[in-house]
């Protein structure tokens, strides 16, 4: 095991990120189990905390199994190569984004309420998950928050297979990974305590940093 929980995760990463804190930096997280991750890297940089709400696209028969993403905005990545190779229809494509779609406009709302947007024009972005096995997510994510207009997009997590992590190096302006296993079967398997998130916990731990930012006991 690399990681006690996603708490130590957040802390390991947050070192990583140092070289940030005095950027102006807006974390991103990616929910649910990224939202833990992301208030500890939060509260290091002294950031405000925000989520980036992506959900997979499921293949054919095999819903572990992604063959791209769908975020927010409405930004969709696609893992063409393996949409080949699965034969995915066009029908089903656009079947699968109209619900995965629906989910994460509920969790926008879930999540954020009515709020605005965050404005990103001229910052730097830290987009966090607990790790990435496809990237797909991620992907999708960093594609949206790159929308925004941010200055300088960093995307980090803890731990990722190495190609996963190359995909990245594409989408985003720094890539943080601490851990790069050569074995990589799931995030899962590098935390001791991979207990799954609730939403609640997604919302306290919002609520929590907005109030700790108010109360000028989060600088």
């Amino acid at each position: 095991m690399l990681f006690r929980d996603r708490r130590e995760a957040g802390e390991q990463l947050s070192a990583a990120l140092r070289v940030y804190r005095d950027r102006r930096p807006h974390v991103l997280a990616i929910p649910r189990g990224g939202v833990l991750v992301g208030y500890e890297v939060a509260v290091a940089l002294r950031a405000p905390l925000d989520v980036v709400v992506p959900r997979k696209l499921r293949a054919p028969g095999n819903p572990e199994l992604a063959i791209g993403a769908v975020a927010h905005d409405g930004s969709v990545y696609l893992d063409e190569a393996l949409v080949a190779a699965l034969r995915v229809t066009d029908d089903y494509l656009q079947a699968e984004i109209a619900e995965q779609s629906v989910e994460v406009k509920r969790r926008m709302l879930l999540y954020r309420g009515d709020r605005p947007p965050p404005s990103l024009s001229g910052m730097v972005a830290v987009v966090v998950d607990d790790g990435i096995a496809t990237g797909s997510t991620m992907i999708a994510a960093l594609r949206a928050v790159r929308a925004m207009r941010p200055a300088w997009l960093v995307v980090a997590i803890p731990v990722a297979p190495a190609d996963g992590v190359h995909r990245l190096h594409a989408e985003a302006d720094d890539v943080v990974c601490l851990y790069r296993p050569p074995v990589f079967y799931a995030v899962g398997q590098f935390y001791e305590n991979f207990a799954q998130t609730t939403d609640e916990e997604v919302v306290a731990l919002l609520r929590r940093r907005e109030a700790e930012l108010e109360g000028g006991t989060g600088d």
